[in-house]
Order: C-alpha cells, then sequence, then structure tokens
C-alpha cells in the first residue's frame, strides 16, 4: 500500500513487538510526538493504533520504529463526522454562504452550520485541507476541532476572550457616542455654521474615526471579506451604514458651505453609538448564548479523567484514555465509574439520575451491567470493562446530543430561504428609499436621506431571525438529555409536537418486558418437566422476552438444556426447529394451524388464560400437540398513569402486538387504549403506520424490538424504549433512556413548548423586521415630523438578538405535567 497523506482522517496501524500494557504509553507518546498528529489511541488488546490529524503513515511508522517496535497500514478509515470552528461566523448569510460551498465538494454527505456555537459538522470522506481551503476561499477561514472536551473548553476560551474585547470597545464607543448624544441634546448644536465649529467638529471626527478602527473594525474587515467574494452579511449593513454617516459628517467639516446651512448637520455620535451599542448586544448575546450549552457540560461533566486499574495484580491510576476493553477497575463508595462494564465483585446502590432522570438509585450486584457517568453510592465494586472512550452509553449520548443541537428543523428553512435573500434586498430598499428621500423629500434632502439609509440598513440586520431557531433546538435537545430523552434531529422534535395518534408496542413497552412462566399444560403421556425442556432447549436461540421466560424457566427447575439444530424463528408466530432429531414447534395458534396441528384439546384453556392477560404457547413435537405454555408480562406501573397523560394531550393511543387477541384486548382494557390490533407481523405494524398515516393522522410509533425497526423507521416519529435493541434505537427518532412511557408523554410537551419558544422567536423577528424597516424608511414621517433615530435602530437591532437568545434559555425552565414521582 502506498503512503498518502490523511488529513482530517484516522489512519490504522497493526503493531508488532507490542508485549506488555505499559508499551501502550511509550508509543502513544511516540506518535503524538510526530508533527500534524491531533490524537493517537493504542489498542492493547488487539494490538492496534489509530491515529487522527493531518500527516502521512510513513512518519507515522518510522516514529513507531524509532520508539522499537514495528507497525504496517491495516487501512485508513474516514472520520464519520469532522468538527470545524469557524469565529468568523455572524448572521445567517454566513450559514447559507458556508453550507453551498461546503455541501458543493466531492465526498461530502452533509454540511451543517451551527450558528449558535459557530461550528461546522461535516459528514463524509473529504480530505480536511479541501474543507479548510473551501472555507478560506469564501472567506471563513476555520480549524477542526478534534476532541469534544477539547473543544468545549476551546470554545469557551474564545468565548470569554470574544466577551471581554466587546465589553472593551463598547465602552470605548459608547465613551465617546454618549457624550456627543447628550451634547445634541442639551445645546441641540451639531451643525456647522462657522470655522471654529469646523475645527472642533473636525477634531471629534478624528476621535469617531479612531472608535470605528478600534472598536468597529471587526465589521468593516467582514464586510470587505463579503465583498471580496461577492456576498453580503449582516457586517455589510453595519459597516455601510456607520460608515456612510461618518463619510457624510466628514464632508460637512472639509466642504461645510458645499452643502445648504440646513443641511450641515453631522452624524458622528450617531456611528459610535451604533458601534457600541451593537457591541453590546452581541456581548450580552454571547453570554445569554453560553447558557446554552449547559447540558453538554453536564454530559462532559460526568466523564472521569482516571481510573483505578488492576493490573498484574498491581492496582494502579491511570489516564481514562489508557483503559481497555477487559481491564478490572475498582469503584469505590462516592465515585463515577469511567466506563461501561460488567460487577464482577460487590454490591452497591448506583445513581443514574444524571443519565436517566430516575432519582431512586439503582441497585447492582455481581453480572449486572454499569454505565460511564453514574455515581457508585454506598459499596465498592470491581467493574470489567466493556466498552471505553467513545463506545460507551455516555460518548454515545454526548455525541447524539451535540449532533442533534446543531441540527435544523423544517421550520427553520423558512428563516433560511428569506435571510438568503435579505440582506441585498435590505441594501436595495436602503438605497431605493434613499432615493426617494433624496428627490421628493423635504429640506434637508441630504440629511434626510443620509438618516433613512443608515437607519435602514442598520435596524434590518437578520440576526434575531438567524438566532431564532438554533437557539431553541440547543435549549431543547439539551433539556430532552436532561429529562432521559435522547433526540437525534431537530427535525423529530418538531414532529413530535404534531403526533396526532400514537402506536405502540406491547411487549417491553406497555408491559414490564420480563415475562414469566405461569402455567404449563402439558397433553397426553409428556411430563412438565419434558415438555420445558424442549421448549427451551428450542428457545436457547431465541432472543425474544417470551423466550427468556421459558428459559429461565427451565433453569430454576434445574431442567439441562439439549442441543438445537436448524432453529429458525417464524416472524409473528414462533419457532421452531429440531431437538434430539424430533421436529419442534413453539407458538401462537397461527403457527399450529398453519401447520396442520390441532389444538382443539387445550382451545378452552387457552382462551381462558389469554382472558387472564398472560399470553398461550403451543408446543408441537412431530407435528403432534404436546402442551402449552402461558407466560405474563406484568404491565408497568406507571403505564396507566402515563396513558392518561398522552389522552390529555390529544393524542390517540393504538396498541400493535403479535399476541393473540384476547391477552392484548384485556391489555389494552386495563390501561385505556383507545384500539388494539393483535397477531400483527412486523410488515403488518408497518402497513397500519402507513394507513394512519394516509388518513391524515401524524403518527408515533414506540417499541423496543428488532421487530420494531420497520415500523419505528416508518413512523413520522420513532421512539425506542432505551432498554431495547440496539437496531430499534439506531432506527427511532428519540431513544427514552428510562423505560417508562410517562418519556413519551415528556418528549410531546417538551418538543410543543420548544416549537411554541421557536414560533415566538420567529414572531418576534419578522415584527422586528417587517415594522422596523418601513419605520426607518420613513412612513411616519408624514403624521410625525420625525425620522427614526440611527441610534435607537442600533440598540433595538442589539435588543432584538438578546431577547431571542434569552427567550431560548427560558425553555430550560421547563417542566412537565408530571408531578408524581415514578
Amino acid at each position: 500500500m502506498g503512503f498518502s497523506t490523511m488529513a482530517g482522517l484516522q489512519t490504522q496501524l497493526k503493531l508488532s513487538g507490542v508485549s506488555c500494557a505499559g508499551c501502550v504509553g511509550k508509543i502513544e507518546k511516540a506518535l503524538l510526538a510526530v508533527p500534524g498528529v491531533s490524537r493517537a489511541s493504542v489498542n492493547f488488546a488487539d494490538r492496534t493504533a489509530t491515529i487522527s490529524g493531518n500527516t502521512d503513515s510513513k512518519a507515522l511508522i518510522n516514529a513507531i520504529k524509532t520508539a522499537g517496535f514495528d507497525a504496517s497500514v491495516i487501512k485508513p478509515v474516514n472520520d464519520k463526522v469532522l468538527l470545524i470552528s469557524i469565529p468568523s461566523i455572524r448572521c445567517t448569510s454566513c450559514v447559507n454562504k458556508i453550507e453551498t460551498a461546503i455541501n458543493q465538494l466531492s465526498g461530502i454527505k452533509k454540511a451543517t452550520v451551527n450558528l449558535s456555537d459557530k461550528t461546522l459538522t461535516i459528514e463524509g470522506s473529504v480530505i480536511l485541507a479541501t474543507i479548510l481551503e473551501a472555507l478560506e476561499k469564501i472567506g471563513f477561514p476555520g480549524y477542526l476541532i478534534d476532541q469534544e472536551e477539547e473543544r468545549r473548553l476551546q470554545q469557551e476560551q474564545e468565548d470569554k476572550a470574544q466577551y471581554r474585547y466587546l465589553l472593551k470597545h463598547t465602552t470605548i464607543a459608547l465613551g465617546l457616542g454618549i457624550p456627543l448624544m447628550a451634547w445634541g441634546v442639551i445645546t441641540g448644536e451639531m451643525s456647522i455654521n462657522n470655522s471654529s465649529q469646523q475645527l472642533a467638529w473636525g477634531g471629534v471626527g478624528v476621535l469617531t474615526f479612531l472608535v470605528l478602527f478600534f472598536s468597529g473594525k471587526h465589521y468593516f474587515a467582514g464586510m470587505w471579506q463579503s465583498l471580496k467574494y461577492r456576498n453580503a452579511n449582516m457586517d455589510t449593513l453595519i459597516a455601510t451604514g456607520t460608515g456612510a454617516a461618518w463619510l457624510y459628517s466628514m464632508l460637512v467639516v472639509l466642504f461645510p458651505e458645499s452643502l445648504p446651512a440646513s443641511a450641515r448637520h453631522v452624524y458622528f455620535e450617531a456611528s459610535a453609538m451604533i458601534i457600541g451599542l451593537i457591541n453590546l448586544g452581541h456581548a450580552l448575546e454571547l453570554r445569554a448564548r453560553g447558557k446554552t450549552s449547559e447540558a453538554i457540560k453536564k454530559l462532559l461533566g460526568l466523564q472521569v479523567k482516571t481510573a483505578q486499574v488492576i493490573r498484574n495484580n498491581q492496582e494502579m491510576a491511570i489516564p481514562i484514555n489508557q483503559v481497555i476493553k477487559g481491564d478490572i477497575l475498582r469503584i469505590r463508595p462516592g465515585e463515577k465509574i469511567p466506563v461501561d462494564g460488567i460487577v464482577i465483585d460487590g454490591a452497591s446502590l448506583i445513581d443514574e439520575s444524571m443519565l436517566t432522570g430516575e432519582p431512586v438509585p439503582v441497585s447492582k450486584q455481581k453480572s449486572d451491567p454499569v454505565t460511564a457517568g453514574t455515581l457508585n453510592k454506598n459499596g465498592s465494586l470491581l467493574v470489567k470493562a466493556d466498552k471505553v472512550g467513545n463506545e460507551t452509553a455516555l460518548a454515545h449520548i454526548i455525541a447524539l446530543v451535540k449532533k442533534a443541537q446543531g441540527s435544523k428543523m423544517p421550520i427553520a428553512r423558512l428563516a433560511d430561504k428569506i435571510a438568503a435573500v435579505f440582506v441585498p434586498a435590505v441594501i436595495l430598499i436602503a438605497l431605493v428609499a434613499a432615493a426617494i428621500w433624496f428627490y421628493f423629500g423635504p429640506d434637508p434632502k441630504a440629511a434626510h436621506t443620509l438618516v433613512v439609509f443608515t437607519t435602514v440598513l442598520i435596524i434590518a440586520c437578520p440576526c434575531a431571525l438567524g438566532l431564532a431557531t438554533p437557539m431553541s433546538v440547543m435549549v431543547g435537545v439539551g433539556k430532552a438529555a436532561e429529562m432521559g430523552m435522547l433526540v437525534r434531529n431537530g427535525d423529530a422534535l418538531q414532529q413530535a409536537s404534531n403526533i396526532t395518534s400514537l402506536v405502540l408496542d406491547k411487549t417491553g413497552t406497555i408491559t414490564e418486558g420480563k415475562p414469566q412462566v405461569t402455567d404449563i399444560l402439558p397433553v397426553h403421556t409428556i411430563s412438565e418437566d419434558l415438555l420445558m425442556t424442549l421448549a427451551a432447549s428450542l428457545e436457547a436461540s431465541s432472543e425474544h422476552p417470551l423466550a427468556e421466560a421459558i428459559i429461565s424457566s427451565a433453569k430454576d427447575k434445574n431442567l439441562t438444556l439439549l442441543p438445537a439444530a436448524n432453529f429458525s424463528s417464524i416472524t409473528g408466530q414462533g419457532v421452531k426447529g429440531q431437538v434430539q432429531d424430533q421436529s419442534l414447534l413453539l407458538g401462537n395458534n397461527k403457527l399450529m394451524t398453519g401447520n396442520g396441528i390441532n389444538t382443539d384439546i387445550l382451545t378452552s384453556q387457552a382462551q381462558t388464560l389469554a382472558a387472564r392477560g398472560k399470553t398461550p404457547m403451543y408446543l408441537a413435537v412431530d407435528n403432534q400437540l404436546a402442551g402449552l405454555i402461558a407466560v405474563a408480562d406484568p404491565i408497568r406501573k406507571d403505564s396507566v398513569a402515563a396513558i392518561q397523560r398522552l389522552h390529555r394531550l390529544g393524542i390517540k393511543l393504538v396498541m400493535l402486538t403479535g399476541d393473540n387477541w384476547l391477552t392484548a384486548e384485556t391489555v389494552a382494557n386495563e390501561i385505556g387504549i383507545d384500539q388494539v390490533y393483535a397477531e400483527v407481523l412486523p410488515e403488518d405494524k408497518d402497513r397500519h403506520i402507513s394507513q394512519l398515516q394516509q388518513q391524515g393522522e401524524k403518527v408515533g410509533m414506540t417499541g423496543d424490538g428488532i421487530n420494531d425497526a420497520p415500523a419505528l423507521a416508518r413512523a413520522d416519529v420513532g421512539f425506542a424504549i432505551g432498554t431495547g435493541t440496539d437496531i430499534a434505537i439506531e432506527s427511532a427518532d428519540i431513544t427514552l433512556i428510562r423505560p417508562s412511557l410517562h418519556g413519551l408523554a415528556n418528549a410531546v410537551e417538551l418538543s410543543r413548548a420548544t416549537l411554541r419558544n421557536i414560533k415566538q422567536n420567529l414572531l418576534g423577528a419578522f415584527i422586528y423586521n417587517s415594522l422596523g424597516i418601513p419605520v426607518a424608511a420613513g412612513v411616519l414621517y408624514p403624521l410625525t415630523g420625525m425620522l427614526l433615530n440611527p441610534v435607537i435602530a442600533g440598540a433595538a437591532m442589539a435588543l432584538s438578538s438578546v431577547t431571542v437568545v434569552s427567550n431560548a434559555n427560558r425553555l430550560k425552565l421547563f417542566k412537565s405535567s408530571l408531578r408524581e414521582t415514578f
């Protein structure tokens, strides 16, 4: 294999000569010393090294050889996601420009800009250097952020520095602007009628220029960059407006005699005050915006920096990134669990509230799983590491939350479309309005023209419009994570607010998902133990909850399971296979009927059991009925209360289950389900959801099994119970970490609150611009005889952005309608 530059990619190397875990640190140190390497991780278990950064594999191999080991390239692996910081992003126009340019690059699957934290998320296989070069070309330089913790700290430092910068330059600008405005209000003398006034205001002009240069240079630099690449943004409006006011005022200072006396008014105070007020608005916005990322900060705060690992009978503290799968970790009382793992010794109560929202600690003992970030309350544990680094549930949650916070809602597309043409349209409106005032307005025409032109440009800045949706999405997704819900994207958050019908699976969703065998009814000469032995031996190859109940019951009876062959699952009916050369069928009546097996002898008992909410399963041996096993899956304690909450939200509830009709209807009647479909195959679930959608319903689907995955994907919003299978979780739009239907009601309530918040933001922004532009253009002048002061326009523009951000942060105060503890 040839050597190639791996910029923005990962290189994976196979290591040789690595004989002990102590070699790991030596190799990683050698790799991190290679120029361009941002991250290096060695997996001692399989003797591989994974390196991220802008370097080539040859340099990496040479570094490893220098450290005394050998290596070879396995394969280059594309990063699924690149995160790039772009500090110069200021408004929605910037977002559209960047997304359009990057999405055009070959190899890009998706590029999304998050205006709220000024980052670009890229999915695809394009080389980092290509992306950075494209960003440079359009005037938005950026840099790769490789680690989430590093990114957060870097962002915090940048925001603090930017906040201090803005406050300093706010003070400078307002320090000149306020006295000038006070002078104008008190004396009314802002015109030039003699040489002494000309000299005095000339000095003020120089001071104002210094303010524009030092406190407003980032706006002028941003305008210049946008002009170089033939686009316009917020900086264009601010720089053009304040620059025009200063240039006109200097024209008055230098050539007063060329203008009529009524037009010799200077507007230096407007330029200084606008720069100062907009800087102040951005500073306040930055401070408020920092609060929206608190959810991520809390999640990142759960990550442990070091772990106590037992290696070679010695206990040692090592950095968390050096823990490998299979390590034995000691977790003392009061310590956070550093990785996902299995308890191999000890017992304790684990506080999982930071991940699930569940306040009651969970008892853990030998063989129980534990999750990274949770808190060990009172006992000492030995835990075997099962998932480390980015494989842990906590890392997965952080990645999902961050990705969702950067995603867009459908409602945002309207704002994007408007913002894409907003700045050029505003400049055109400002020019047209100025021309009307210049040719048809009253005297002093030049002064009125300048006021109108400047005020329209300043008041129309679309900052609030661009922030309206992403700020609310960030807070809403973060709040969801705090409540034990993982939202995959902004679209799901919006769709959840529109749900009219909610489809529920029964087993593991409405019920506990932990069935127990309640009745064993053999027929003819077969014994109960033999019936259970055959059934459990066959079900040993199945992962269905009912199979687990049968296997568990057989183990409780100390029965020895027999090897099974030719096992296969018949979707929606049961399973079949061979045990000791006997052909077995285990499942519902549909399975028996389809194979010509008469079940009349047990029909009455099966109906009675089903009427009690139990699930009867027939066992046939060599096409002869051998007996019936009944399994009951208890309804979750909080299901009834959760169903009532969903009804109060105006949602129709539909239960789709593969269980028999009698059992399904018994459960439905007990908890208050509106509509029931039983003995349903997975493809039938998909079809039923499609039918509901064709009837105009917005359908949510909840499930926890592999057979629910197609229906979860088909629904407008798929909800996965977090205790379910990975496939179900991956197919869903929203994952409920806690296995409770109250999470569904919480999700709907939060999504509605988030959408309401976004609509408030958008409405406020639209009203502000819709009313502000015509007022700035002078439509009220015939009635009032006054024009809107450019300074007031600057203050209003800054205030609008702060208002949007502050309103979004109100979502952090959201509380669900649930009052009881569950």
